[in-house]
């Protein structure tokens, strides 16, 4: 019997794989749990329309994050922190900090999680931070990390 899957299911498959299944465990343990339907007509209709969909969206997703990414490029955040004499800063600015900064200064919101330091930003100077804001799309942004007064 012919089975589509509405979730994954080890051993057998992901969600929305058809399956060829025996009956009595499509009957007895699939449709029970609500784990899968048969693959009729209907249901196969219904799978290729959410299949499409969701193409659609993942399509959006990576536009809108390909143009975030053009507009981070060209901005440059300016964190004014404390810091001492030598330039060394009283502790170290966080991505948590960058997001703030770039949410006030540009109105563009990127969650903290999602930028990447590659070095702690303990003192002065300009530091170029990745943002993954997509499995496909990253952008470098730049910040100015200087003393405060």
């Amino acid at each position: 019997m012919k089975v589509i899957l509405l979730e994954d299911v080890k051993s057998l498959g992901k969600k929305d794989d058809i399956v060829e299944v025996k009956e009595g465990y499509a009957r007895n343990f699939l449709f029970t749990k609500n784990l899968g339907v048969p693959a009729d007509a209907k249901n196969l209709n219904d799978v290729k329309i959410r299949k499409a969909k969701e193409a659609k969206i993942a399509a959006l997703r990576l536009a809108e994050a390909k143009e975030l990414a053009e507009k981070l490029e060209k901005v440059t955040v300016v964190c004014k922190v404390k810091a001492g004499k030598d330039g060394r800063v009283f502790g170290s600015v966080s991505s948590k900090e960058i997001s703030e900064e770039l949410k006030k200064q540009t109105g563009i919101e990127v969650d903290k999680k999602k930028l990447v330091l590659g070095e702690s930003m303990k003192n002065l100077g300009t530091y170029k931070i990745n943002a993954k804001l997509h499995p496909e799309v990253s952008a470098v942004i730049t910040v100015d990390v200087l003393p405060e007064g």
